[in-house]
């Protein structure tokens, strides 16, 4: 997919910031959505380097190793999937403003208008899928991780979830320019199961957050 822009990776904060900020569709709200998981990412990343070759957790050692791994390839996709969502948002626009005077031009204009609604609904997906994936592994750790970085995993949990909710609204608002309502109740059923057991475990990162405690390892 080849992207509008510089990737959003190497714009300062203060830059995407602005970017985001402006007049301009892109970024928008996908991207601020994938940009929002990526920082929950980093956080996850940050609580299992603060509990790694610590005596008092030696015991979730195992735990820390996966969840580093995870949440690092996690950080580093969900950059990825912020300039494929504004890629994408281009392709529509790209194609909404094809040439429409004949019958040929309108049925080809009406094909890729439809194609590319379809990919606007899917990067988004993946952008929810991803973050379902985080807070499982968020879940893992809460309570098996440097409890003086614990309110940093409740964080994490709440900006993935904030991030899935966003994204999943992307995909919604999507769908009926699909033209495809096999593809689009799939993806439906699909978006709402993702965001139900992302506010469940959510809720127990949160329960184990507060509780302060350490629990056995996995």
């Amino acid at each position: 997919m080849s992207l509008p822009h510089e990737p959003f990776a190497g714009l300062t904060l203060g830059e995407f910031s602005e970017r985001l900020a402006s007049s301009d569709p892109v970024p928008g709200g996908g991207s601020a959505a994938a940009i929002a998981a990526s920082l929950a990412a980093s956080l996850v990343v940050m609580v299992c380097r603060l509990s790694s070759d610590r005596p008092k957790y030696a015991a979730y050692a195992a735990t820390h190793e996966r969840a580093l791994l995870v949440a690092e390839a996690s950080r580093v996709r969900f950059l990825e999937l912020a300039d494929e969502d504004a890629a994408a948002y281009g392709a529509y626009a790209a194609a909404s403003r094809l040439p429409r005077e004949t019958p040929e031009e309108q049925e080809h204009r009406a094909t890729q208008l439809r194609a590319a609604a379809r990919l606007a609904s899917e990067v988004p997906m993946l952008v929810v899928r991803e973050c379902h994936r985080l807070v499982r592994e968020i879940e893992t750790l809460a309570g098996r991780s440097n409890l003086n970085a614990a309110s940093d995993l409740g964080v994490a949990a709440l900006l993935a979830q904030a991030a899935a909710r966003g994204a999943g609204a992307n995909v919604q608002i999507n769908l009926p320019a699909v033209g495809d309502e096999r593809f689009a109740g799939s993806a439906t059923a699909e978006l709402g199961g993702h965001l139900h057991e992302i506010e469940v475990v959510a809720a127990r990162v949160n329960q184990q957050v507060l509780s302060g405690s350490l629990r056995a390892p996995e």
